[in-house]
């Protein structure tokens, strides 16, 4: 088999159209220009004479065609769509489905912990993010995003606004022939939910589990003390439900979500080990530390990636390095506002 071959393989999910993945329920791929996800999947289920959309993809005429042309397929049109219920802010779930409503009203609806954030963004305030980089001894990195903004046409804020209404933890969804059940999955955004359908055993999973990859920690525009604690606490509760089929928002449909939950557990447990082995061996700072790691499935380093994917990288260290402190297995200390790690067993840094 070709790598061409093996590359269409593992990407054959985000071929365009809607796809049945159970009774009423369909997975449709909206694309991500110039993003290494590649695509997002949306989900609509058929509720009526109608529908609920998970989530929405980003906004973009690119998207909303294919939207409007999958959802033909089936017989239904953007106007069809009654509800969007939103795993979380990310751009490529949440401003389509803004932007629709603006033609449309279409309701929209997102998880009650996404306030802050999202109230920071439309605000235009990113200085909550390069603050906890400048903490992560980023200083460079810092730089590099500013000087990149200055160039970029497009607000920060764009494409967003306020939900019609905020959905609480453990809300119930009544649609017409089904209910959804909402959980509230805080880690890789804080107000991140999932919905599990238990009489049909789905699972719409947003980005808290996804089949392939590990959802970023520690990026947003108002994080929480202990994000990474908080997405390892989330993925565990996923384990206290009956296991369903996973419908991730990136990947294919797989048939068990406790055995993806029990691979990323096991995966955030080793990127710990290896996470403190870089304090182990002289880094100070989450930013010297990811320089130390190696990044994506072919061991990349933190200089080879994009800006982008280094803001990532570095803000996931920070998200580690912390838990690893509130665990017990390293300490820390702040410095001339960067924070500074070390073995419980080094001296403590002090400013001179």
């Amino acid at each position: 088999m070709s790598d061409g071959d093996v590359a269409r393989g593992r990407y054959a999910w985000i071929e365009p159209g809607a796809h049945e993945v159970a009774s009423g329920v369909y997975r449709i791929p909206l694309p991500l220009p110039s993003d290494g996800l590649r695509a997002v999947n949306v989900y609509a289920v058929v509720d009526g004479d109608g529908l609920v959309l998970v989530d929405s993809g980003w906004a973009l005429e690119q998207a909303r065609e294919q939207l409007e042309t999958a959802l033909g397929e089936i017989g239904y049109g953007l106007s069809d769509i009654r509800r969007f219920l939103m795993t979380h802010i990310h751009r490529d779930h949440y401003t389509l489905g803004v932007t629709l409503r603006r033609t449309f009203g279409t309701r929209v609806s997102l998880g009650a912990g996404e306030r802050p954030s999202l109230e920071t963004i439309m605000s235009g305030r990113s200085d909550g993010q390069l603050s906890r980089l400048r903490r992560a001894g980023a200083d460079e990195l810092v730089e590099t995003v500013l000087e990149g903004d200055q160039h970029d046409p497009a607000p920060p804020q764009d494409g967003y606004e306020l939900p019609d209404d905020w959905i609480g933890n453990a809300v119930e969804v009544e649609l017409e022939s089904r209910t959804l059940h909402v959980v509230a999955t805080p880690g890789h955004t804080r107000g991140h939910v999932v919905l599990l359908d238990f009489e049909a055993a789905l699972l719409f999973s947003g980005d808290h589990v996804l089949p392939h990859i590990t959802p970023s920690i520690g990026l947003e525009s108002a994080t929480t003390d202990l994000p990474l604690g908080d997405y390892l606490d989330s993925l565990r509760l996923m384990r206290h439900y009956p296991d369903m089929r996973l419908l991730p928002a990136h990947g294919p449909v797989t048939d068990s979500v406790h055995g993806r939950v029990d691979e990323l557990l096991d995966h955030h447990e080793r990127r710990l080990e290896e996470t403190a082995r870089t304090i182990e061996e002289g880094s100070g700072t989450a930013f010297q530390s990811a320089a130390n790691l190696g990044w994506t499935k072919h061991d990349k380093s933190l200089e080879s990636l994009d800006v982008f994917n280094r803001t990532l990288a570095v803000s996931e260290t920070a998200a580690h390095l912390d838990l690893l402190v509130v665990r017990g297995a390293l300490r820390s200390s702040t410095v001339d506002g960067v924070t500074w790690y070390r073995t419980v067993s080094d001296p403590v840094l002090t400013a001179e």
